[in-house]
């Protein structure tokens, strides 16, 4: 019998420094294949052709001011702001927890304050464009994607190495 792995608890750091204790919530990014149909004649209907891959998106929601992250906001660099989230998942079954590491590049393109109100918890809400993501699982690279360099690797093959091979030859 097999018990779902679920999500413990995490903590993120942004270019090197922690915020355990500080990060509420962290959302990775939707990976997608961009495509385009095609129907050439004699076709019954169209097919979805791979055109490369979406844009990605990633966000950071953190716990009260973090004044740190605010000034952050503007870096002219695609890949202006380092984050890592560290994530501990564990099954029910007795197995060992897993570590998953999300390694991320992009530049704050928002951020939301929120709302204040003496009292109250705040949150300040931070969406990140990527322009790189590696998701680790016990260590092993299971996605790496460096959208400036072209590699495009799942489970140790770069599905795009042939196409840079041909651009850089």
């Amino acid at each position: 019998m097999g018990m779902p792995s679920k999500h413990i608890n995490s903590t993120a750091y942004v270019d090197g420094g922690s915020y355990l204790g500080i990060v509420a919530e962290f959302e990775e990014p939707k990976l997608a294949i961009a495509t385009d149909d095609w129907r050439g004649g004699g076709m019954l209907g169209p097919v979805k052709l791979d055109m490369g891959l979406e844009a990605m998106d990633a966000t950071l929601t953190m716990g009260g001011h973090t004044a740190a992250l605010i000034r952050k906001f503007g870096t002219t660099a695609v890949d202006g702001v380092s984050l890592r989230l560290v994530s501990a998942y564990r099954a029910d079954d007795g197995s060992a927890a897993t570590s998953v590491n999300i390694f991320i590049n992009g530049r704050f393109s928002e951020i939301d304050l929120g709302k204040s109100k003496a009292g109250d918890a705040t949150e300040h809400k931070y969406t990140v464009p990527l322009s790189y993501y590696r998701r680790e699982v016990n260590g092993v690279v299971d996605i790496r994607i460096d959208m400036v360099n072209g590699v495009f690797e799942v489970d140790g093959v770069d599905r795009y190495a042939e196409i840079m091979a041909i651009l850089t030859s």
